[in-house]
């Protein structure tokens, strides 16, 4: 089944020579500009802000990068799409074409997911195996069947205030076995503290079995969405937080973001670049209901350019000054 292509280059609006910077640089200015928090319209912006997340899932990826950009640039965004012959052997393709626990040939697909049919059909996880807990790629078509249903496995895009408060999502699951199409509809309950790579599982909700056999699992596998202003170690945030010299110097009050709203912390004299300034309490909660911590982490920006009277400024402090970092 063809899908539509995704320039991906083309959502973050970046060239396809782009560094990682300005991938990262782009993400964040978009994801804060279509975050479902702030936009008015949050049903639209909830729609762009995965396919942002998406495009940056991959492109920020060095190996899933490779691989997009092994399909060429000639591509048209929103064209009918085949995977190219072969591809699903080394990338694991969403798609999965085997043959059944009865023997009948089959292919399954998601939706809802929070990725489009293109990014499953190249990036998404494999089918594991049945009864005998044999690891299986799609293409494989000559095993012996199993009694018991396969598991499935995807994977689901969840954002960091799912993490954060838990929710529930619908989750849909199409299997087709020749001319015989079903599709099933499961609620998908995202505890809170989430990880990612964690698997949520669905018992019973895979490939149905042989001559009685029970049903397989499905598995959803968690991948965080990226977030403009945080990135995720464990259960602690991470925010990088811009000082200007003199805040650092001196000191100084400073409202930083959190999920569940904005903190003040205090920069403390003499704090230095890279420094690390934990607010306790205020990342992702574990399975214990412990909450991890924000970690900011301080920036120090130097102006790039400086009014006349700012540079006589900044000579009297370089004539006074006794300081020398490199002693």
């Amino acid at each position: 089944m063809p899908v539509q292509y995704k320039d991906y280059y083309e959502t973050l609006g970046v060239p396809r020579a782009a560094s990682a910077e300005e991938l990262k640089k782009s993400f964040r200015k978009l994801a804060r500009q279509y975050h479902p928090d702030v936009a008015k319209d949050k049903k639209k912006a909830e729609e762009k802000f995965k396919e942002i997340n998406e495009a940056y899932e991959v492109l920020s990826d060095p190996a899933k990068r490779k691989k997009y950009d092994e399909l060429g640039a000639n591509w048209k965004s929103g064209a009918d799409f085949r995977p190219p012959s072969g591809w699903e052997h080394f990338n694991g393709g969403q798609t999965f074409r085997g043959r059944g626990a009865g023997g009948g040939d089959f292919e399954t697909h998601f939706g809802g997911t929070g990725f489009s049919d293109f990014f499953e059909e190249l990036f998404g996880a494999r089918m594991r195996g049945g009864a005998g807990g044999f690891e299986r790629s799609a293409g494989f078509e000559d095993e012996e069947p199993a009694e018991r249903g396969r598991d499935i496995e995807g994977d689901i895009l969840v954002t960091l205030d799912e993490a954060l408060r838990g929710s529930v999502r619908t989750v849909n699951v199409r299997h087709q076995a020749g001319r015989s199409v079903k599709t099933e509809t499961h609620q998908v309950k995202i505890p809170p503290g989430v990880t990612e790579g964690q698997k949520l599982r669905l018992a019973g909700r895979g490939e149905t079995g042989a001559g009685g056999g029970a049903a397989g699992d499905l598995y959803l596998r968690v991948r965080l969405a990226k977030h403009p202003d945080f990135e995720v170690e464990d259960h602690n945030l991470i925010y990088e937080a811009d000082l200007a010299p003199w805040e650092a110097v001196l000191g100084a009050n400073l409202s930083v973001p959190a999920l569940d709203g904005r903190v003040n912390i205090k920069i403390p004299p003499g704090t230095q670049n890279g420094q690390k300034l934990r607010v306790r309490a205020r990342g992702l909660p574990a399975r214990d209901g412990a909450r991890g911590d924000l970690m900011v982490v301080t920036r120090i920006a130097v102006p790039a350019k400086v009014t006349d009277a700012e540079k006589i400024l900044w000579e009297q402090l370089a004539r006074e000054s006794k300081f020398n970092p490199r002693i």
